[in-house]
């Protein structure tokens, strides 16, 4: 079920009113938002219910186990097997295609001529989300920073709709005390300017810029670089990038407009990615609840920046080979990950170079921040490059297209296109004080200028929207 959808609106009606309906009794509410939730991932496969159902208990069952464990030794061997058993599900599901593959072509360059048994695996829609949810909340109890929660409550911080599919990934300890406590909710209390900003930007990010240059630009050129002028595969690069930002950053911010609806609030996900003044910076804006989700349960675990610079540099390239891994089972996510822990190790090289010298971490004044920009969105989009390639050859195609065919004519490159690449990148730059003045403007008007703003803006997504609606991005994640 996608967000922008007559489907989904009906949907989150029903559930809108019976959840209020019902917050007075938390048993009830529980069971019903675990329905909804249910039904909500069951458009896609119902197959996949059970799926979700397996990793709901898992989840549960760990975290009891490794809670109760009388030894650190069986908290370790618990936990160990809660971790086999959660990444085992994601990893029959995702990575046995790839690996089969690549152990078949393997054996055949060894003149091992033994065939893996290839099997037509379907990817199911969020396995990456909810899986890495229920691996922090295990691993935040064996931590001793949680004590388990009730199963159904744990089963409604697993499944609970708006997260589901596409993230943010919510912690166990930012959203269970909200579920424990769902009863104390106030229908009176929602912010809901905040609520209808949100959906409505997600809205437009995601239905028209996103889909937009999509069309326009990004699928015919990456479709076949080898047809394409040198400017067409730069701009559709910078498309791209624009792209998966609008497509993303508006599903989350959906995600969190809706919660909040519900009376939830959601960890923010994005913060203006493409001002960062380093690839450190950008980690630290881009898809963040990822992001600080590998570093607190995998880099550190690792090592982090303690002990030797080669040992930094060790943890970070594993972290981010990790990172493109769990984007997509296939050599060019690898790839990309690698590129972002290449440079995030030169970054850090140069850091602490600068600073041996007395010198601050980066360079100072308006030029020196706009080359810091500017240079760090070209590397985020010399990534791009390969993550969004269906292959090596694809990707390098894209790259040489770049540096030849600039005397070609470039007829995909159009005012509109240009007009939404810029705005895509230059929304990042808007300061949050004028988004909150929006919000604080629209929370003073009457009931009936709120619902003909909305209305207004709805009238607008919709005439300059494509006919249709196309997934998001990282539901294939």
């Amino acid at each position: 079920m996608l967000f922008p959808t007559t489907d989904f609106a009906i949907f989150f009606i029903i559930v809108f009113v019976l959840n209020w309906l019902l917050a007075p009794f938390p048993a009830r509410w529980k069971l019903f938002m675990i329905v909804a939730s249910y039904v909500f991932y069951a458009w896609w496969d119902p197959r996949f219910v059970i799926l979700l159902a397996v990793s709901t208990l898992t989840t549960i069952a760990g975290g009891i186990l490794v809670y109760r464990a009388t030894s650190l030794r069986r908290r370790r061997a618990w936990l160990a097997a809660t971790v086999v058993a959660e990444l085992g599900l994601l990893g029959w599901f995702k990575y046995y295609g790839f690996l089969a593959l690549n152990v078949d072509n393997a054996l055949h360059r060894l003149g091992v001529h033994v065939s893996a048994p290839l099997l037509s695996v379907t990817l199911p829609v969020g396995i990456s989300f909810f899986t890495f949810m229920g691996l922090s909340y295990v691993i935040d109890i064996f931590r001793g920073k949680l004590a388990p929660y009730s199963p159904i409550d744990v089963a409604v911080f697993v499944c609970f709709f708006p997260h589901l599919v596409a993230g943010p990934i919510v912690r166990g300890s930012e959203l269970l005390p909200q579920i424990r406590r769902s009863q104390k909710r106030n229908p009176r209390q929602i912010d809901f300017p905040r609520a209808a900003y949100l959906i409505f930007a997600g809205l437009f990010k995601k239905v028209v810029v996103s889909s937009y240059v999509s069309s326009a630009i990004v699928d015919p050129v990456f479709g076949n670089p080898g047809l394409h002028s040198g400017p067409e595969a730069l701009l559709a690069t910078w498309a791209y990038a624009v792209q998966i930002y609008c497509d993303f950053s508006g599903y989350t911010d959906i995600a969190i407009g809706c919660a909040l609806l519900l009376g939830f609030r959601f960890p923010e996900n994005f913060n203006a990615p493409y001002t960062s003044r380093s690839l450190q910076d950008f980690w630290r804006r881009w898809h963040m609840t990822l992001s600080f989700w590998l570093r607190d349960y995998v880099y550190i675990p690792l090592g982090g920046s303690q002990g030797s610079d080669l040992a930094m540099y060790r943890n970070i390239m594993i972290t981010m080979l990790l990172g493109g891994l769990w984007h997509g089972a296939g050599w060019t996510f690898i790839a990309w990950g690698g590129l972002h822990g290449i440079g995030q190790c030169t970054g850090h090289w140069r850091r602490k170079r600068r600073v041996a010298k007395g010198l601050p971490a980066l360079r100072e004044g308006r030029w020196a921040v706009a080359w810091q920009r500017f240079a760090t969105f070209q590397f985020v989009c010399l990534g791009w490059v390969f993550f969004r390639a269906t292959s090596f050859q694809n990707a390098f195609a894209m790259l040489d297209r770049m540096v030849k065919g600039w005397s070609q004519p470039s007829p995909l490159i159009t005012f509109p296109v240009v007009l939404a690449v810029v705005f895509g990148i230059a929304i990042q730059y808007v300061p949050r004080d004028l988004s909150y003045r929006v919000q604080d403007l629209f929370g003073r008007l009457g009931p009936i200028l709120q619902g003909t703003t909305l209305a207004g803006a709805l009238l607008v997504i919709t005439t300059m929207g494509p006919p249709g609606v196309a997934p998001f991005i990282y539901f294939r994640f």
